[in-house]
């Protein structure tokens, strides 16, 4: 019965840093911030802020792929977690005609 607290709180931590992680604005999070994204480490972070602090804040975010070593991928995987100074990152429309 000792290990019941520990794990509680550590399922409780675990719960309290995926809701964290649930919302990221892309202007304004630090590096360690940004890492709690799905597939960001260390160097993609600095490159996500490095890139931010030359070029100004993001106006959308497929403007993210002008990052190194960001790409679709990585958009795709974490667009629902991705905010613009507070609003919902809008999905990308829909291509139509090869457009």
């Amino acid at each position: 019965m000792k290990l019941l607290p520990s794990l509680l709180a550590g399922l409780l931590l675990a719960f309290a840093s995926l809701a964290w992680a649930a919302s990221v604005d892309i202007n304004s999070a630090d590096a360690k911030t940004l890492e709690t994204l799905d597939g960001i480490g260390p160097s993609k972070a600095a490159a996500i802020v490095e890139y931010r602090s030359k070029n100004g804040p993001f106006k959308s975010v497929d403007e993210l792929e002008k990052v190194p070593g960001i790409g679709q991928a990585t958009l795709t995987k974490n667009r629902s977690n991705i905010t613009l100074g507070g609003k919902a990152a809008a999905k990308p429309a829909d291509k139509k005609d090869g457009k």
